[in-house]
């Protein structure tokens, strides 16, 4: 496999079409009259959560906040981008958001998505920040990732991110 990774470019954003989101969800982590368990879902999820549209507009508002994205390529093709936000935020530590980060299913499992995130991780560290801040889906596979790259549970939560999807895990990793 001959990934090239690159950052992206403003323009480039709709190439997340290129992108094949798909991805079978057997477990996930909510909460079931007040206590958190694991749910089983067996579900396949053919597209980006919300649609497309809302991941689009998430990224396009990425470069307007002086954000940038790191995209994967397979030839000319992108299979895989990350995205982190420029705003920092938090009271007791220096947080960015990591907004976004999709890997095609088709290259899944093999290591891009790991390359992605530390790439971001390596420039986010150039704007003196302490920790991404990670909003992450609360499937099994997912928080495992997640947790197989070094993030744990945020010690600060960011109010608005979690408030917009309550079942999803707020994550952190350490940048310094």
């Amino acid at each position: 496999m001959n990934i090239k990774y690159r950052e992206l470019h403003a323009h480039e954003c709709e190439r997340m079409k290129e992108i094949n989101p798909a991805r079978f969800i057997k477990r996930a982590w909510r909460s079931v009259d007040g206590v958190k368990k694991w749910v089983d879902l067996n579900w396949l999820d053919k597209d980006y959560p919300e649609g497309y549209d809302v991941h689009l507009a998430a990224l396009h508002a990425t470069f307007a906040g002086g954000g940038f994205a790191i995209g994967a390529f397979a030839g000319e093709r992108l299979v895989g981008f990350c995205s982190v936000n420029r705003a920092v935020f938090g009271s007791r530590h220096r947080y960015v958001s990591l907004d976004q980060l999709y890997v095609d299913n088709m290259y899944q499992g093999q290591g891009v998505g790991k390359k992605l995130f530390f790439l971001s991780a390596k420039k986010a560290r150039l704007w003196d920040v302490c920790k991404l801040y990670i909003c992450a889906g609360s499937s099994e596979d997912t928080l495992a990732f997640y947790k197989s790259l070094g993030c744990v549970e945020a010690l600060e939560v960011n109010q608005q991110l979690f408030e917009s999807d309550v079942n999803d895990m707020q994550l952190e990793y350490r940048l310094i």
